[in-house]
């Protein structure tokens, strides 16, 4: 994963969803500057709250390095909308980049998340269908605040449904000459600011999203426990009808009579449905975001409160 600062606390991370132990054709990310700057104003413009934007992401491959040199917005639109043809106006967004002469080929998509909730079913299936269709394609998260997202820890769970490859930002000389304005600028800004004791509402949030992820993941549990306890039960009264048929067959044949003509078991004892296991490992996703973000934030914070008690005591 490829996190970079900017000036509002935000990273970017981009990941290819990939499938057991299959190497990605991709093993490098270079993206323009142009195209951080176009998804932080597109997220500004339309995303604020907890709107959720998305767009499309263009360039080409060069051997293993993904190079992504342009983007365009999906525009928001309501099901009031029944005329908005997504393909098509993606279609007609390419061909118009195409007449200018800028790269027009379909690399992926980005799209950004609130308080790092990006883990979810609909985002698996979206990318699922563009890796299908283009194999080099990613996915490109961009976060709000800063935080980590660990997703390589285990052989099977939420950790390896996608797969975290690096990204390089490629500048012109004149936008590093810019930033290295604006960084020369908020130097002073930043020495103040890591004295300041009082904490934003970002931990506030994360730790709400936090319990809202354990409730639902609660109540998974629940159904999985109920699932549990009739697969049980159902099993134990298939055991006993298989016993009585068996003794009531024992006594027809000592009586001379032909045994019980046979049955479909599946039929008579139809198994219940199992609750979706999909949902619960992506809200374990989520859990494991939110700690983590939470990890460290709260460092930070506990580390300027010892340096202040440490000053106080030598005051």
């Amino acid at each position: 994963m490829a996190s970079r600062k900017e000036s509002s606390s935000v990273s970017s991370t981009a990941m290819a969803s990939t499938g057991g132990t299959l190497d990605s054709p991709v093993k490098q990310i270079q993206i323009e500057g142009l195209v951080v700057l176009k998804i932080i104003k597109h997220y500004q413009e339309e995303g604020q709250g907890s709107e959720v934007v998305q767009g499309v992401l263009l360039g080409l491959v060069v051997d293993d390095r993904l190079e992504i040199t342009n983007c365009f917005p999906f525009p928001q639109h309501t099901e009031d909308d029944a005329d908005f043809d997504e393909v098509q106006y993606q279609m007609e967004m390419m061909r118009s980049l195409r007449h200018v002469n800028i790269d027009h080929l379909h690399v992926g998509w980005y799209q950004s998340t609130y308080y790092g909730s990006f883990v979810s079913r609909a985002l698996l299936d979206s990318q699922f269908s563009y890796q299908h269709a283009i194999e080099e394609s990613v996915v490109l998260i961009y976060v709000l605040f800063t935080f980590v997202c660990n997703l390589k820890k285990a052989n099977i769970g939420f950790e390896q449904m996608f797969e975290e490859v690096p990204i390089v930002i490629k500048n012109s000389h004149l936008i590093n000459v810019l930033m290295w304005e604006l960084e020369d600028k908020s130097t002073v800004a930043d020495k103040h600011e890591l004295l300041n004791l009082s904490s934003s509402n970002h931990l506030e949030k994360s730790l709400q999203l936090l319990m809202d992820r354990v409730d639902d993941m609660s109540q998974d549990i629940v159904k999985y426990n109920t699932y549990s306890r009739n697969l049980s039960k159902q099993q134990q009264q298939k055991h006993q009808y298989l016993q009585r048929r068996q003794q009531e067959n024992a006594q027809r044949q000592s009586r001379g009579e032909p045994p019980l003509p046979e049955e479909d078991i599946s039929k008579l004892f139809k198994p219940p449905q199992p609750p979706p296991r999909m949902d619960t490992l992506l809200i374990a996703g989520q859990i494991n975001n939110y700690c983590q973000n939470v990890k460290e934030f709260t460092s930070q914070n506990l580390g300027k409160l010892f340096m202040a008690e440490a000053l106080q005591g030598h005051n």
